[in-house]
């Protein structure tokens, strides 16, 4: 295909795509319109091969009239990468660095934003158990995904994980061994109550929705570089006026607010782990 013939079929792909988002945000009141194209249209692409269609307008027909497809596309446009002690220098980190700030408060808040499946909010959990601060703290975690908050609600993980999970905590500088925190049946590990009571999960939009409360920590790994600009502004300004006076931020390693209005607005604590303290 020469180059003249192949620009209006991408510009027609491009119209498709942005028409498909807009449907869905006036339809079912979900925005992926700010979501970066590259990742949207694969996943657009991968539900229109899974659906035997051949057309991006085509998926939007079935998309309107067919709930159960709508949510097997919102489940693909939700990135779910976790696992236990994820990135284990980030929590040695938050450990060495913002647990000793945390001391003098006699309540603690934390949101865990786009939590996915629950495990870095189950480790958040661990590490604050470990340092006596769990008992005055309230975990609230949170994911677009209605689904895979059901998930996390459950607690629970395959143990195939299990080593890489034990692996992981260790390097976080975990105190025991992570079997004391689980409970097992035959092909899964369960976390113990004291855990979970103290974990309230959601679900909550970024793109769409405001904040709930006030938050002494928020943390927020590796999501926003799925949107673009414009979305990571937006966020950054919810999530500014979610933290109280002093608190404190956690952003994924591959994520900055150099190229946001609010880069003289926190102080950095651990720059090589994005943890961030505000100041203004």
């Amino acid at each position: 295909m020469c180059a003249n013939e192949k620009e209006p079929l991408e510009e027609l792909e491009r119209i498709e795509i942005e028409l498909l988002l807009e449907a869905l945000y006036r339809y079912y009141g979900v925005d992926f319109r700010n979501y970066v194209m590259p990742t949207i249209r694969r996943r657009i692409w991968y539900r229109i091969r899974a659906e035997r269609l051949k057309t991006i307008s085509g998926l939007q027909e079935k998309v309107l009239h067919d709930r159960l497809i709508f949510k097997r596309l919102a489940n693909d446009f939700s990135i779910n990468v976790t696992e236990l002690f994820r990135d284990p220098g980030f929590f040695k980190a938050f450990r060495q660095t913002i647990v000793p700030e945390l001391r003098d408060y006699s309540r603690i808040r934390i949101w865990h934003a786009g939590c996915s499946t629950g495990e870095e909010a189950y480790s958040m959990a661990i590490l604050l158990h470990e340092e006596g601060l769990l008992e005055r703290t309230r975990i609230y975690a949170t994911d677009m995904n209605e689904a895979v908050v059901e998930e996390a609600k459950l607690g629970s993980f395959p143990l195939e994980r299990l080593e890489q999970y034990a692996f992981n905590y260790k390097l976080s500088g975990g105190r025991n061994s992570i079997e004391d925190y689980l409970s097992y049946t035959k092909e899964y590990a369960k976390f113990r109550p004291f855990l979970s009571e103290k974990i309230t999960f959601a679900q909550h939009n970024l793109a769409v929705d405001e904040s709930f409360n006030e938050f002494h920590v928020i943390i927020c790994r590796n999501v926003m570089i799925y949107f673009n600009s414009y979305l990571q502004n937006r966020v950054h300004e919810l999530f500014y006026g979610s933290l109280s006076p002093s608190g404190f931020l956690g952003l994924g390693n591959k994520e900055s607010m150099t190229f946001t209005g609010y880069t003289d607005c926190y102080k950095e604590m651990e720059p090589n782990e994005k943890l961030y303290r505000k100041v203004k």
